[in-house]
């Protein structure tokens, strides 16, 4: 097949020719490049580019258009057919070889930046988080160590050393930490491997890249808590010193009862049964997803039983802020550092969580059943036969020991 373009041939299109097209005309053949015709088009001087040819990927005679003359010169359709002519020398059918090539251009436009994706991904996850604080730790942790360094790169491009460079600041100094950060990774790169945007996350071999880390016993970070013995002390001290507080009445409530930060912070007065003594966490509050019910002893009743006598609106939070939303966290962690109350960890104030710690083994010393402790702490059952079987959430046996815990913490006995 003869590829050159063939200049000064007789029937050589010019453009004083096809200035003179004129709608109806037959199309005009150039000689320059087999099959390259003008078309005419309904304006005089004016027409569209073919190329016609056979295929050799289909076998059928095809029209391939090169735009439309003027806008597209004699000189830049010679051009482009020639390319199209060597394109079927090579044995590829040119509009097939246009179409892959618009495709992977299309394509790579909708390749996700990992910033962009891992936003979308934050955003779909954002329903099944516990609360806000854990919905935006999840993305947090993502913009403060992953996104800085590869946010901007399409995931497509993304290599396990990218990931591991990300992590490897942090891989030893916070090992807890930088397993979330590369478990969310993961999630991200697992989204867009779902969507066809990847073959596969490339996140699970990251550890390979990178040092062993300590054993989880190892590197378990204990939240500082108050050692159980100075309770008395802090109660006498410090929460019934001076005049009282909100804060201080809802540590007392967050000790008496062992529960979490969230649980007592996010109370609501239709939890609260004044009459059984019981306040029931929904589920949905829970970390084990399981509703909690709680012995409320005789202090705690008197506590919450002060609020609804106050004479403010009691229809929602127990514990509410002035814009009647849920206290942050970090009202309690101010009130122990302002007041300096120790911990069992060196140099570091007690914190709200650490008083969960305080308790347990206050339980222990005190020869309380495992079983009864770890339910007074809403702990999940981890052999999972005996979670089967054991259905029970021991009450009764609970109530007595949050008495015991109660008198105890009053300096009661």
């Amino acid at each position: 097949m003869r590829l050159a373009l063939s200049i000064g041939a007789p029937d050589l299109l010019t453009d004083a020719k096809a200035r003179k097209t004129r709608p109806g005309d037959k199309p005009v053949s150039d000689s320059a490049v087999r099959g390259l015709y003008l078309f005419s088009s309904a304006a005089t001087g004016s027409g569209k580019w073919i190329l016609r040819f056979f295929s050799p990927e289909t076998g059928k005679r095809r029209d391939m258009g090169l735009g439309n003359y003027p806008s597209v010169s004699i000189k830049e359709a010679r051009v482009a057919a020639f390319q199209a002519r060597k394109a079927i020398e090579s044995g590829e059918d040119p509009i097939e070889q246009r179409n892959r090539r618009m495709a992977s251009v299309a394509n790579a436009a909708a390749i996700p930046s990992f910033a962009d994706a891992a936003r979308n991904v934050h955003a779909d996850l954002a329903d099944g988080f516990r609360n806000k604080k854990h919905i935006d730790q999840w993305i947090n942790t993502l913009e403060l160590y992953v996104i800085p360094m590869i946010g901007t790169k399409p995931v497509n491009e993304l290599r396990a050393g990218d990931f591991a460079a990300c992590l490897r600041p942090i891989w030893l100094k916070k090992p807890e930490t930088a397993s979330r950060v590369k478990q969310r990774c993961d999630a991200v790169m697992t989204w867009c491997a779902a969507l066809g945007q990847i073959v596969a996350s490339p996140v699970g071999v990251v550890d390979r890249l990178l040092p062993k880390q300590p054993g989880k016993r190892e590197r378990v970070e204990h939240q500082p808590a108050l050692p159980w013995r100075k309770l008395p002390e802090f109660f006498r001290g410090v929460l019934h010193h001076g005049s009282t507080t909100m804060s201080k009445e809802m540590l007392e409530v967050l000790i008496l009862t062992a529960a979490r930060s969230g649980e007592v912070r996010q109370m609501t007065w239709g939890e609260v049964d004044l009459v059984e003594n019981i306040w029931t966490v929904p589920a949905i509050r829970m970390k084990a997803k399981v509703s909690h019910r709680v012995p409320l002893s005789p202090r705690v009743v008197a506590l919450l039983g002060k609020r609804i006598s106050d004479g403010r609106d009691h229809s929602s939070l127990v514990f509410p802020s002035r814009k009647n939303t849920p206290i942050s966290d970090m009202t309690l962690t101010k009130f122990l550092r302002d007041h300096n109350i120790p911990s069992d960890t060196p140099e570091r104030c007690a914190t709200a969580h650490g008083f969960r710690s305080s308790f347990r083994d206050w339980a222990s010393e005190h020869g309380y059943p495992r079983d009864v402790a770890e339910r007074a702490l809403a702990h999940t059952v981890k052999n999972t036969t005996e979670a089967a079987y054991h259905r029970t959430d021991l009450l009764d046996q609970r109530r007595e020991m949050m008495l015991a815990w109660e008198s105890f913490a009053l300096g009661l006995g």
